[in-house]
């Protein structure tokens, strides 16, 4: 597809390992059924891009490594900048000079995720600091001006075969996510800002349609949601790609994250249900 990669700012942007939160000591299943487990923030040794989202006994479980700026208006820039694929360069520590990947952010607790291999995880820790070259917003497909993009490496882009028939993109997707499932962070304004969920509180409902697969990084589609200026834009016909970014939830209208990365309200994008449909394929 034809871009205007060349003119897209490129911007360092910084953070550090955040510290896990623990804001109450019980979160409780729909049932009601109260659990104390970690959630969000730290450094996850064992849940990383391409596992099972499903995979961990936790609520929102963030993969690999999770950053934030702790100057808040700083983080607000560091969250907008950062984009999927782009590269994260480790500035302090034992670990200092080992680069990752940026594959998600996780809104409301204001997160970056970022992918780095295990043993560079194992040198790291709480509070050392990352530097990402931000990459990708204001990326155009010239030919499609009712796309919007938002939130992925140009680079990235190019690696995913997108096919071009007839005036449409096909999109590989893992999964085609009904938009009634599509729950928490519905209604943000900023589709920079984070995520917003699909709904996995009905198991079978969620195994019919073909979700109990999905894995940290998997492109999906979201079924009628045109997600051009914000999220959770309900609208017939139109479709949402994004990128599955933190863990299942037990809370009721929680689930699985999705990063939005490209928005459609006329109809142009073709999702196409691939094995070949995680990022880990094209970084």
């Amino acid at each position: 597809m034809k871009t205007n990669k060349d003119t897209v700012v490129k911007i360092s942007v910084s953070g550090e390992v955040a510290h896990p939160l623990m804001r109450s000591p019980f979160r409780l299943e729909i049932d009601g059924t109260p659990r104390l487990f970690p959630g969000t923030g730290g450094i996850t040794y064992n849940f990383a891009l391409g596992d099972s989202a499903f995979k961990m006994t936790g609520d929102h479980v963030e993969p690999d490594v999770s950053t934030k700026n702790p100057d808040s208006d700083k983080n607000t820039a560091y969250v907008a900048y950062s984009c999927i694929g782009n590269s994260a360069l480790v500035i302090s520590g034992d670990a200092k000079g080992e680069r990752g990947v940026v594959t998600g952010k996780h809104g409301g607790i204001n997160h970056v995720l970022i992918h780095f291999k295990e043993e560079i995880k194992e040198k790291m820790a709480i509070g050392d600091r990352i530097q990402v070259t931000g990459y990708g917003q204001g990326l155009v497909l010239e030919d499609y001006p009712g796309i919007r993009v938002y939130n992925i490496d140009p680079y990235l882009l190019e690696r995913v075969p997108v096919v071009e028939s007839d005036g449409k993109i096909h999109f590989p997707v893992r999964a085609i996510v009904p938009g009634y499932l599509m729950g928490s962070g519905s209604g943000s304004g900023n589709p920079a800002g984070g995520d917003y969920d699909i709904i996995t509180n009905d198991r079978s409902l969620v195994k019919r349609v073909g979700l109990d697969k999905l894995r940290i990084g998997d492109f999906v589609a979201l079924e009628n949601h045109n997600d051009s200026f914000g999220l959770g834009g309900y609208m017939e016909g139109s479709v949402t790609i994004g990128v599955v970014v933190h863990g299942d939830c037990i809370i009721t209208g929680h689930g699985p994250g999705v990063t939005v990365i490209m928005a459609d309200g006329e109809g142009i994008i073709v999702p196409e249900v691939s094995e070949k449909s995680n990022i880990v394929d094209f970084i």
